[in-house]
């Protein structure tokens, strides 16, 4: 049973985690690269402000974003921003974000999001709360992967492996946690792959973070992993 209340407490915690951090830039750190390619500091932070406002369209049943070309112009115009205005925009929104939230509504209802998918409303906490940890990682700022709590790396580790499951371009495998927990994955069929390593590791190579390298692997070799 997800509880969206919980997550939308750890999206505010998120939030602040990060806005703390990323006061500590000046203006010429917002323009260096951050950890995703062709992407600056700056235009992660306006990705994460216009996600929030396409969040509040979800729970409010409109569409994510108006198009795809909308979507990526927006991050574009906002990313050359100084710092000062970056984060009281991630502030505005995630308060927006925080008061949709709030609002009485059927979270058992589906919502649709970016590409026709669908969703429970209930997860939508869940996938901004990832936003947010994920991102934060990304700007490159001293928040790593290993920072992340216990329960949000299962919880996202548990997320892609289900969106992974029956992928046509993901083989057959099981994630062996260093703990012994095994999760199936990847395309229909016996597992003939076994994947393990700390959680960190995992997360980041399902993520597309981390290249795998450091990770085990029984039965063959690391697959690549389509774009999320």
């Amino acid at each position: 049973m997800i509880d969206h209340a919980h997550d939308l407490e750890s999206v505010h915690g998120a939030t602040e985690r990060l806005l703390t951090a990323a006061a500590a830039m000046d203006n010429a750190a917002v323009t260096k690269s951050s950890r995703l390619p062709d992407w600056s500091r700056g235009h992660v932070l306006a990705h994460l402000s216009r996600n929030a406002d396409a969040l509040v369209n979800v729970l409010r049943g409109r569409p994510m974003y108006p198009s795809a070309e909308a979507r990526d112009a927006d991050i574009e115009r906002d990313a050359p921003r100084p710092i000062d205005v970056q984060l009281a925009d991630l502030r505005a929104s995630a308060a927006r974000f925080d008061e949709a939230g709030a609002a009485p509504a059927d979270w058992s209802r589906t919502v649709e999001l970016r590409n026709g998918v669908t969703d429970s409303a209930s997860r939508v906490p869940f996938r901004r709360w990832a936003e947010v940890e994920l991102h934060h990682v990304d700007l490159g700022i001293g928040y790593e992967l290993e920072d992340l709590s216990e329960e949000f790396t299962q919880r996202e580790i548990n997320f892609l492996t289900e969106r992974f499951q029956g992928h046509p371009d993901v083989p057959a495998l099981v994630i062996e946690e260093d703990d012994g927990r095994r999760i199936p994955t990847g395309g229909h069929g016996d597992p003939a792959l076994v994947v393990t390593g700390r959680p960190a590791d995992l997360l980041g190579w399902l993520a597309g973070r981390r290249d795998g390298s450091v990770l085990t692997v029984h039965g063959g070799t690391l697959p690549s992993l389509p774009p999320l």
